[in-house]
């Protein structure tokens, strides 16, 4: 094993947090994950294993500290009352399994917690309309004096339960514009004229008295710290100016500082948008107004960034979330000095997806992530080999990369074929693109941890058929050949194609991305993806000199992408181009000089005048290759199996084509299922009926 570079010794340094301390610098902060109360294993194991991987300290998700304020439908943690304790015991044991400190986030959400499930009456430090992702049609009261004691009692029972289930540090969640924390700090969610309100001292009080009485409640035994925005927007906001005032006059209150962006949005700004260490004018100097030590985030996966965050007197512990979970083992890889082992999270924020829909969270780069329990898989050990010795992969795009190399690394003999002249298939192309160079990352690592594999053959430009896969002697194939793009408007509102003249050009993004396409002129694109490409590829045609008008059925531009927090963003920067936005219209036909418009909701007809049209809509799978191979007799060429995974069976976004891969490449030579599911799940604890009394 590498020994570790002494220039990084200082990230490997132990740091003392309160009455406990932390065996380096490196802090997950607290984040989402899509399982919550719902998947509690599993997100234990996930946990667990970002403790194997090295790092110091480890946080949980949000966690509900009673059930007057919730968020549903996000999925969070609960401690509202003593039977949440063993999942969360169960969390604080896996976190602490090599070492590392386990924190838990204990948040009350106020005014951000329309209580959908409890039906509680929510609580805020001023009332009025629920702030949260969905304009939830519900109010909260402004709490009273009494409110603000049984807020406080509950805070201390939290941190009781907190304690018995094994945590070292609590967070009190005031960060993002949720938690009750900034609710009173800031002078837009605090507008009281009590002894809680006005001043900056006055709307610091909650904050002191909580902390002080879980010190009290934990003894001193468990570490205490705050996480708070750097910065909140708006003439009323708790802005960058304000925070600094408050840590200079409380700067010893919490055992800890974590501060982070204002916004959610803000603080996890994609790739596209946000540079790592983006957060670092806010954060610079607040060291110097606290003895107590700082954690702060910036999407960091640069070892040298992170160094030099502590150098430069910036911070003392390096925040990740992201990063975290792209790699659970970025702490050991740095100190063992395997870099280009590490999987640099690319910011495309597919993470944060989970936590917004609902589902379980997964990621482009660690294609474990949320599956170590649910499946078995694991980051960095690979599953033994099974009983085959020889499997063809097909097509060097996400899927086939990612498959080739955890078969590669499972010990099988691998042949990896790729028709083009380049590997990485859509990732090749969609790196070029305004903003997205951080998804290259997909393919380097893959290209990289493929390239010393001694069992793992990789052959460019070799366009197979079916005759020439019959005849290669393999055991199981997989074909990932990838999708194209449509040049028709048939996807989510045109299930046909519509009256389209031939005289007018139609491109598609795999145009666009090939160099072909307008140069210049008015162009519209009609984008009924949602995600990010329809807008990307306004952005490609403003800079080729094109004047865009951008159409889309959705009622605001890139719909989808609110899930990974960047719609806003995209759709500032289409008007900051001067791109023309018609949102809820779509594309009923295309003249040899314009495009003939539809409202969506009054029916009304319209005509842009186009030169050319780009349709961002849906893409076909290309499985040819699979269906003739299926027509042939490959079983009597002694082939065991032949799969069609990624775009080529059913295309997607990227994080689904590696996710294909890697459960093609686990499932092979994996015993015959039949109906039971492919994962492990929990189901909800049955208890007697007992009417309840009121």
């Amino acid at each position: 094993m590498p020994s570790r570079d002494p220039r990084y010794d200082i990230l490997f340094e132990p740091m003392k947090i309160g009455p406990k301390t932390a065996k380096n610098r490196f802090y997950q902060v607290p984040h989402c994950n899509g399982g919550g109360y719902r998947d509690p294993s599993a997100v234990a194991e996930m946990r667990r294993t970002k403790a194997e991987g090295g790092w110091g300290v480890i946080f949980t998700e949000q966690t509900e500290i009673h059930q007057s304020s919730e968020i549903t439908p996000f999925i969070e943690q609960h401690l509202w009352d003593d039977r949440d304790i063993p999942a969360l015991a169960r969390m604080a044991e896996a976190m602490k399994s090599h070492g590392a400190l386990a924190g838990i986030q204990l948040a009350y959400s106020g005014i951000n917690g329309p209580n959908l499930y409890s039906r509680e009456v929510p609580l805020a430090v001023t009332g009025g309309p629920i702030l949260t992702f969905t304009s939830d049609p519900v109010q909260a009261r402004t709490i009273d004096r009494q409110d603000i004691r049984d807020i406080r009692r509950w805070f201390r029972n939290a941190a009781r339960r907190s304690q018995a289930a094994g945590f070292d540090l609590m967070c009190l969640y005031g960060a993002h514009g949720f938690g009750i924390f900034q609710h009173f700090l800031s002078r837009a969610t605090n507008q009281r004229t009590d002894e809680y309100g006005g001043s900056l001292e006055n709307r610091g009080r909650f904050v002191r008295e909580v902390v002080e009485e879980l010190r009290e409640e934990t003894k001193g035994e468990m570490a205490i710290t705050l996480r708070l925005s750097l910065h909140e927007a708006g003439a009323l906001g708790f802005s960058n100016a304000e925070v600094r005032d408050f840590i200079q006059m409380h700067g010893d209150l919490p055992d800890l500082w974590d501060l982070a962006q204002g916004t959610w949005e803000a603080c996890s700004g994609t790739s596209r948008f946000t540079p790592e260490g983006a957060q670092e004018d806010l954060v610079r100097g607040i060291k110097a107004l606290t003895s107590r030590p700082v954690v702060g985030v910036g999407r960091f996966t640069s070892a040298d960034a992170m160094v030099r965050q502590i150098r430069s007197g910036i911070l003392d512990f390096i925040g990740a979330a992201r990063p975290s979970i792209a790699d659970p083992f970025l702490p050991k890889k740095i100190e063992e000095g395997r870099f280009d082992d590490i999987r640099e999270c690319i910011g495309c924020n597919i993470c944060v997806s989970g936590d917004m829909t609902g589902a379980i969270s997964r990621c482009t780069q660690n294609t474990a992530f949320m599956e170590e329990w649910r499946k078995g898989w694991h980051p960095e050990r690979p599953r033994p080999k099974g009983a085959s010795d020889r499997v063809l992969v097909v097509g060097a795009g996400p899927a086939g990369l990612e498959a080739a190399m955890q078969l590669g690394r499972r010990g099988y003999s691998v042949t990896l074929a790729e028709a083009s002249t380049v590997l990485g298939g859509r990732v090749a192309r969609e790196r070029a693109l305004p903003g997205l160079s951080a998804w290259g990352r997909v393919a380097d690592y893959r290209m990289g941890q493929i390239a010393p594999m001694p069992n793992l053959d990789v052959y460019l430009d070799s366009r197979l058929m079916a005759e020439d896969i019959l005849t290669m002697d393999m055991q199981h194939v997989a074909i990932a050949t990838g999708a194209h793009w449509r040049r028709d408007a048939v996807a989510r509102l045109h299930l046909a194609p519509i009256p389209t003249d031939a005289a007018m050009p139609v491109f598609c993004p795999d145009d666009v991305m090939a160099g072909q396409g307008p140069t210049g002129g008015r162009v519209v694109v009609y984008d009924d993806d949602h995600f990010y490409m329809g807008s990307v590829m306004a952005e490609v045609l403003v800079a080729r000199g094109c004047s865009v008008d951008f159409v889309t059925p959705a009622p605001v531009v890139a719909e989808w992408a609110k899930n990974t927090l960047e719609q806003g963003a995209i759709q500032r920067r289409l008007i900051e181009l001067g791109v023309r936005l018609h949102v809820s219209k779509a594309p009923e036909a295309i003249g040899p000089d314009g495009v003939s418009l539809g409202c969506l909701w009054t029916g009304h007809s319209s005509t842009l005048a186009a030169e050319a049209v780009v349709m961002v809509t849906s893409r076909i799978p290309q499985d040819g290759l699979y269906q003739a191979v299926m027509a042939a007799d490959w079983q009597g060429a002694g082939i065991a199996s032949v799969k069609l995974i990624g775009d080529a069976a059913a295309p997607g976004p990227i994080a689904w084509a590696t996710y294909a891969g890697r459960r093609y490449a686990e499932e092979v030579d994996a015993p015959e299922r039949g109906d039971a599911l492919p994962f492990r799940r929990e189901i909800a604890e049955l208890l007697p009926y007992a009417p309840l009394t009121p």
